[in-house]
């Protein structure tokens, strides 16, 4: 972890010694208890590595014929961090900045990404109270990240303490699955190795930690993050569940104001944010978005939206309860519809099938597979919605299948669905169906790849009217499948 103590005071810490020692003079075959065993306590001012392991006491056991006056339990009082996060709803992130190190002092660590999250030591600073800071160097960020994070301890004169994977580790998986393997079967493992468990170790020097998130971040993940909750992942310096505090003075920040104030504090910030990126993670696994896009696009971007945590933020994902498609969220609310043009077709199970098994269909079709929780599928409405409205009555039809829940195997195994939104064009004469490789999902792009691969009118059907009857028949079978699926 990183210690950054910003000014001379240290917090004290509490431990017990023990005063005296159990001492009995021999009187023929029997002990006579000459005192009781006291407790004193005493505090002390101590600076402990954010990895640092807690001090046991020797156990003391009386000796069998000894009377020892019972000891006197102090009564600890257990703070209702539910409640607490409702008082501060409403405050800013500097106030909950300043109660966080105000209730922990050095048992609580800032975690420093290398992004915009910066804006955490700033507030930090701000409140004139000694703070520490602590990263994960994954061996993979990159080489902006890393002058970055020279640049963050020089400016603000505090030393950040890097956390590594275990290098038996990480090597065992290399050489097992390569570099790379995480585009072919996920993110997770290689996170566990590199991020995961160097966090793990951190905390457990730690009775709090200070978090960066925000509930705009990510869909699915972050939209109930609170501002200081009980971490339901990972435990602290006491061990065991409820053993560690996780606080989040920026949940209720915009990514906007979070910028505002970096530019009107003068902090420094990435490089790496001018060239495109918002959300930094590690180099093979970050990219920069496009104007329009979610921030977490960036990040795992082969993956679905609900799945963008490494597992730092593991507590975040809920398991999906099986709802019927259409009916809830991943967080068991209920989420309303999206894409309500009039002219746009919703396609059942029966129907996407329908369509999919077609060969020669009457028209060309454009079909998004979606959820309506995903925030990259409602950033993507308003221009989908347009695009409907814009090829009513051009000949191609413009649809929306929901993908998620029960329907998500199907959509991966048969219609390429790899993350929401995913967008198929279905051609006139092909029943495979090409997937939209642009993440660009404005208007005049989407009518840009329609017009690449829709088929161009054979003028010369109209004269031919034997061609046209022969093409009448497999247009009624076209509409007569899809009428068994369409709502």
């Amino acid at each position: 972890m990183a210690l950054a103590v910003s000014s001379s005071s240290s917090t004290a810490i509490s431990a017990r010694s023990f005063s005296s020692e159990i001492k009995a003079p021999q009187l023929g075959s029997f002990r006579v208890p000459s005192q009781a065993v006291t407790y004193s306590s005493q505090r002390w001012s101590s600076v402990k590595a954010v990895n640092a392991q807690p001090k046991r006491s020797d156990s003391i056991v009386p000796l069998a014929a000894t009377v020892v006056a019972p000891e006197e339990v102090e009564k600890v009082e257990v703070e209702d961090f539910e409640q607490l996060a409702k008082e501060l709803e409403s405050a800013s992130p500097l106030q909950i900045m300043d109660k966080a190190l105000e209730k922990f002092g050095n048992d609580i660590a800032i975690a420093f990404s290398g992004a915009e999250d910066v804006a955490l030591i700033e507030y930090a600073h701000l409140t004139g109270r000694p703070y520490r800071v602590f990263s994960l160097d994954t061996g993979r960020l990159n080489p902006e990240t890393y002058q970055f994070f020279d640049t963050v301890e020089k400016h603000y004169g505090i030393h950040i303490e890097y956390m590594f994977p275990d290098s038996v580790e990480v090597q065992a998986l290399v050489r097992s699955k390569g570099l790379f393997s995480f585009y072919e079967d996920g993110h997770q493992e290689c996170c566990r190795v590199r991020k995961v468990r160097p966090l793990r170790r951190a905390l457990k020097g730690l009775r709090a930690w200070i978090t960066g998130q925000r509930k705009d971040q990510s869909p699915g993940t972050r939209s109930e993050v609170p501002v200081v909750q009980v971490d339901p992942v990972f435990e602290g310096l006491d061990g065991g569940a409820g053993s560690l505090v996780k606080w989040n003075p920026v949940a209720n920040v915009q990514g906007a104001d979070v910028w505002n104030f970096l530019r009107a504090m003068n902090v420094p910030v990435n490089s790496l944010h001018s060239q495109g990126y918002i959300s930094i993670g590690c180099e093979p696994c970050t990219r920069s978005v496009l104007p329009g896009q979610h921030e977490r696009e960036g990040r795992w971007w082969w993956e679905d939206a609900k799945a963008k945590e490494c597992g730092l933020h593991k507590g975040n994902l809920k398991q999906e309860e099986g709802q019927e498609n259409g009916a809830a969220n991943p967080n068991g609310t209920a989420t309303a519809d999206i894409f309500t043009s009039q002219n746009l077709v919703t396609l059942s199970r029966p129907g996407i099938e329908n369509l999919a098994r077609l060969e020669n269909r009457q028209e060309p079709w454009i079909v998004v597979l979606y959820a309506p929780w995903c925030q990259f599928c409602q950033g993507m409405e308003a221009s989908y919605d347009e695009l409907a409205n814009k090829l009513a009555g051009s000949g191609v039809k413009v649809g929306k299948f929901r993908a998620d829940g029960d329907q998500k195997e199907y959509a991966q195994k048969e219609l390429q669905l790899g993350s929401f939104p995913t967008i198929l064009f279905f051609p006139k004469h092909s029943s495979r169906p090409i997937k939209y490789p642009s993440e660009k999902r404005d208007v005049d792009s989407l009518m840009a790849f329609i017009n690449a691969l829709r088929a161009i009118p054979d003028i010369s059907l109209a004269a031919e009217p034997e061609a046209a009857a022969e093409e009448e028949e497999p247009a009624k079978l076209n509409l007569k499948l899809l009428s068994n699926g369409i709502h």
